[in-house]
């Protein structure tokens, strides 16, 4: 598999992408306010993070997806990290990924879907880990645009729905797993405050996050849920929760496969 097809794999799974990831740009870390830019080509400097781009798995921008698409709207941190090695192949060529399986705990249940399996109190997320060039010693950490690698000492908000094991002709079996539905989906969260942590690889403050959120409506972009509550506690996500409507209309967007036998 070459690195391009790789990026594609682990950065579908690390996100819960459905579309193969597309892009790789670099995103600086600025010492000064700890936030990341995205920017393009050239070589990086230590401390840069490798952004991936890809499509979202299902809809996750609203309120309005999160109770149409998840399960369950969960509070998390990380309680191990483990890296997945690079293939033989990749270490040969000197050129691939590393990547990283997560032990996540919840920490609080936020909402649920009536009918919806029980929330985990402890699971399995693959998250985007590292690329490397010239020898796993020339590695640069990596996270999908619009979202936070998930790191330990950080905390998160989740969307998160449960899908069961699918098989395809020709393809392996994916396993029944939590997933999260996209780049909406999740949310830095530390200290209470929505927007506040760990995001694309480095920390920003909650001034950042709204700062971030004024210039999205600035620009004209639609408010996600993120950028509508950002510097809000999670009560205020609660209530938008609970008032939101699920699409009665949507389509059934689960990853391709049947059931397996």
């Amino acid at each position: 598999m070459d690195f391009r097809a790789k990026a594609a794999a682990i950065g579908a799974v690390a996100a819960a992408c459905a579309a193969a990831v597309a892009v790789l740009s670099t995103g600086t870390t600025d010492s000064a306010s700890g936030s990341a830019h995205g920017g393009s080509g050239g070589g990086a400097a230590q401390g840069e993070v490798l952004l991936a781009h890809g499509s979202d798995h299902l809809p996750s921008r609203t309120a309005s997806d999160w109770v149409t698409y998840a399960d369950h709207v969960v509070v998390v941190s990380v309680a191990a990290e483990r890296e997945i090695p690079p293939s033989a192949e990749e270490e040969a060529r000197g050129e691939g990924l590393v990547g990283r399986e997560l032990t996540l705990d919840t920490e609080r249940v936020l909402w649920s879907r009536d009918g919806a399996p029980p929330a985990p109190d402890t699971w399995e997320y693959a998250a985007a880990g590292y690329a490397f060039t010239g020898g796993t010693d020339q590695r640069r950490p990596m996270a999908l645009a619009g979202r936070p690698r998930i790191e330990q000492g950080h905390t998160y908000i989740l969307a998160m729905v449960w899908e069961e094991a699918r098989c395809a002709p020709g393809e392996p079996a994916a396993p029944a797993e939590w997933r999260g539905l996209g780049e909406g989906s999740e949310v830095p969260f530390d200290d209470g405050v929505i927007g506040k942590g760990e995001f694309e690889g480095a920390v920003r403050s909650a001034a950042d996050a709204q700062s971030a959120a004024s210039a999205q409506g600035s620009a004209g972009s639609p408010d996600s849920l993120e950028d509508e509550l950002a510097g809000e506690g999670a009560d205020a996500l609660i209530v938008e929760l609970e008032s939101a409507r699920p699409q009665a209309d949507a389509a059934d967007a689960t990853a391709p496969g049947g059931a397996c036998d």
